[in-house]
């Protein structure tokens, strides 16, 4: 049996990522249960489901689910507009029962249509805002809850005017731990600590977190270089086993018949698929197999996640592309790493909440930044640029729209500008048209139809039809087509009728209705011709 298909298979790679993912979710399920006006342990009990349940139910080999920055913004106003927590979770159950609803429809095909330019787009724009996001927490200056991904704060500033705000409180104890976490995560990656082999047992964020705990403890009276406790990872810690079991919560059934639940129910829903399918697309690209995640299945594991989380009390789930790059860049290779991790914030939260608030916020900082670099390192942009305005240009729109709005309005961006490039490219180039003249100079036109020719194509037809000059000699070639939409062809026959007032000799080769080839015979037929 192939380890990376068993859940336990490759324990010694997914044990220790699954550590480092845990690290990073912890203040992240925090900060975006803060960010969305939600108790805080909230967040956590979704980064618990999103970690165990949906990754025992998910296809996903790589992919870690939790709390969704994308998600902040509708949670804060629908739990204003319903009227208190409780209805919320309530829309929460029902929005992952219409997720399970899309996945048996076989909604998730949806996500193979994503161009590779704005999924690339996508990371390269979280990897940037993570650096920029935790540049803040680097110095000290840690008022924007993490997870915060937005342009516009919940504060009234902006990603790039934090950056002033943030002189006003420079700490130099955060300073310091960021700058020595930094230095060991750049060590840990270079050749020659890799061939160490008591360095390949211990990842460096790792080490870092541990780093930061001793500092803290250290310099916990320090006045000038201690780390202050709202630098700090800020995990509520319950008197006791009753104290952590009442930090859960039910939903309100009494408003099962309330419409304005309905409306964010399915609001969620919709919010919460696309984002899904979105990170599942750039995560199955990141992993070095090369595996595809069945997306059907993710919806129903994504939705029964939300049932368990609406139920006790959790914040909605997607799956989390930070997350799940932090997991692949530290070594993760089944599911098991994602299993493990939501098991670990269960653990922590339970037994040892105090030493989790030990953990500085500059030493995640420098875990994010590295991770932040990796999904925008500049290589990749020279490689978009190499394959040209029809690749870099949806590649830039995506990354500008994610810095400047959200995620979500980010890859709208992209895709509209992706769809607006096919559009035109199916306005100019459905055809091909050599100049060439007869021995009386009349223009012929030759005019060499695409494999496929849909109804996109019908304007640039009609606009080259209408600028053929009179007296031409046109040639329509379409023996090299294997679909010819039934508009063009109505199109072609009105161009043939119309020619004879315009004094046009129109020559047709192989137009006949040609039918989109099934994919089922064209594989067999091709499977033939290899025997």
């Amino acid at each position: 049996m192939n380890k990376k298909n068993s859940l336990f298979g490759e324990l010694r790679h997914d044990l220790p990522a699954s550590i480092i993912v845990f690290l990073v979710a912890v203040p992240l399920c925090l900060g975006i249960a803060m960010a969305s006006g939600a108790p805080l342990f909230s967040g956590i009990i979704a980064g618990i489901v999103g970690g165990i349940v949906v990754a025992l139910l998910s296809g996903s080999p790589l992919g870690v689910s939790g709390p969704a920055a994308g998600l902040a913004v509708i949670v804060l106003n629908s739990i204003q507009d319903l009227g208190g927590f409780e209805i919320f979770l309530l829309a929460v159950v029902i929005s992952g029962v219409i997720q399970i609803g899309l996945g048996v429809l076989k909604a998730g095909i949806i996500g193979y249509y994503f161009p590779n330019s704005v999924i690339k787009g996508m990371l390269s724009g979280i990897g940037i805002i993570i650096i920029l996001k935790q540049i803040p927490h680097a110095f000290g200056y840690d008022r924007v809850p993490e997870g915060e991904l937005a342009f516009i704060q919940p504060d009234g500033h902006n990603t790039l005017s934090e950056f002033y705000y943030m002189l006003e409180s420079v700490s130099p104890g955060a300073i310091l731990v960021a700058a020595v976490s930094m230095t060991i995560l750049i060590l840990w990656e270079q050749k020659f600590i890799k061939r160490i082999r008591a360095f390949q047992l211990v990842q460096g964020p790792l080490i870092v977190v541990i780093v930061g705990i001793v500092y803290s403890l250290l310099f916990m009276d320090d006045s000038v270089i201690g780390i202050t406790g709202k630098q700090m990872v800020s995990l509520p810690v319950p008197d006791s086993f009753a104290g952590f079991l009442s930090q859960f919560s039910l939903p309100d059934f009494s408003h099962w018949n309330n419409p304005d639940v309905y409306v964010v129910a399915f609001t969620i829903a919709v919010v919460a698929s696309m984002e899904t399918l979105l990170c599942v697309e750039a995560t199955d690209k990141l992993d070095p197999w090369k595996r595809v995640t069945p997306t059907n299945k993710e919806l129903i594991a994504q939705g029964s996640g939300n049932i368990i989380s609406g139920l006790i009390g959790g914040l909605p789930i997607t799956q989390v592309i930070v997350r799940s790059s932090a997991n692949i860049q530290s070594g993760g290779r089944t599911k098991a790493s994602a299993f493990l991790h939501g098991v670990l914030i269960l653990l922590s939260a339970m037994l040892i909440p105090n030493v989790l608030n030990l953990i500085p916020l500059a030493s995640l900082a420098a875990i994010l930044l590295m991770v932040g670099y990796k999904l925008a390192k500049p290589s990749l942009f020279k490689d978009m640029l190499r394959k040209g305005k029809s690749e870099f240009i949806p590649f830039i729109v995506t990354i500008a729209g994610i810095l400047f709005t959200d995620l979500l309005m980010g890859i709208t961006l992209g895709l509209i500008v992706g769809i607006f490039h096919i559009l035109w490219n199916n306005y100019k180039i459905p055809y091909h048209i050599p100049e060439k003249t007869d021995e009386n100079d009349h223009p012929l036109i030759h005019i060499q139809l695409a494999e496929n020719v849909s109804f996109l194509n019908k304007a640039g037809l009609l606009h080259t039809f209408e600028v053929v000059p009179d007296g031409s000699i046109v040639k329509i070639d379409a023996s090299k087509s294997t679909y010819i939409h039934p508009d063009v062809l109505e199109i072609i026959e009105d161009f043939k009728q119309g020619a004879v007032d315009r004094e046009i000799t129109v020559e047709i080769i192989e137009l006949v209705k040609k039918k989109l080839p099934n994919p089922i015979q064209k594989f067999k037929s091709n499977l033939n011709q290899k025997r």
